[in-house]
């Protein structure tokens, strides 16, 4: 039920999310390739979620609690790499949330949380429409996986403008409503 040019927008919007809010310098390269199938690519995961009234979609973040992690997400500060990275994660998805909007005017997105990876596989009762991995490696160094899994509840095809996605790379800065 979802159409090729909604995959390809959603896509296209992800990516240039990520490229903005995954990384913690924006001169950092921030690289994506696809991945087949929905493995695991770290032992944590963050989910988030936007959605409308025509569906859902998921954004899981996968990463490991190691060393370059920590130090690249977490640097000096007294917090745990889960937060730090939850942070990062709202922020990427709050980004995918503004470009949505403007074709879903009745978006809404959730608070972010973490699960294991194991919890992974059972994407598949959500019974998805699409379900597409990457690896993502930040700095040369620094590797985390996404998966993005919509369901529909109906046909859902749009076409997202490439010059709208990059008009709206900001620096996240705080909107007033």
């Amino acid at each position: 039920m979802i159409g090729t040019h909604a995959k390809d927008s959603i896509e296209r919007i992800f990516f240039a999310a990520a490229r903005t809010r995954l990384v913690t310098d924006q001169q950092h390269a921030c690289d994506i390739a696809p991945r087949p199938g929905v493995a695991a690519q770290g032992e944590h995961l963050v989910v988030l979620t936007i959605s409308s009234m025509q569906f859902r979609l998921l954004l899981l973040l996968h990463f490991e609690d190691d060393e370059r992690t920590r130090r690249y997400y977490v640097g000096d500060a007294a917090r745990t790499l889960t937060e730090c990275f939850m942070e990062f994660g709202n922020l990427c998805c709050g980004a995918m949330n503004q470009q949505l909007v403007e074709h879903f005017p009745d978006l809404g997105m959730s608070t972010p949380y973490a699960l294991s990876s194991g919890c992974l596989p059972y994407l598949r009762e959500l019974k998805p429409d699409s379900v597409q991995s990457y690896a993502i490696t930040i700095d040369r160094e620094v590797r985390i996986g996404a998966t993005l899994c919509v369901c529909t509840q109906t046909p859902l095809d749009f076409v997202a403008s490439l010059a709208a996605i990059e008009a709206h790379d900001s620096a996240g800065e705080l909107e007033l409503f």
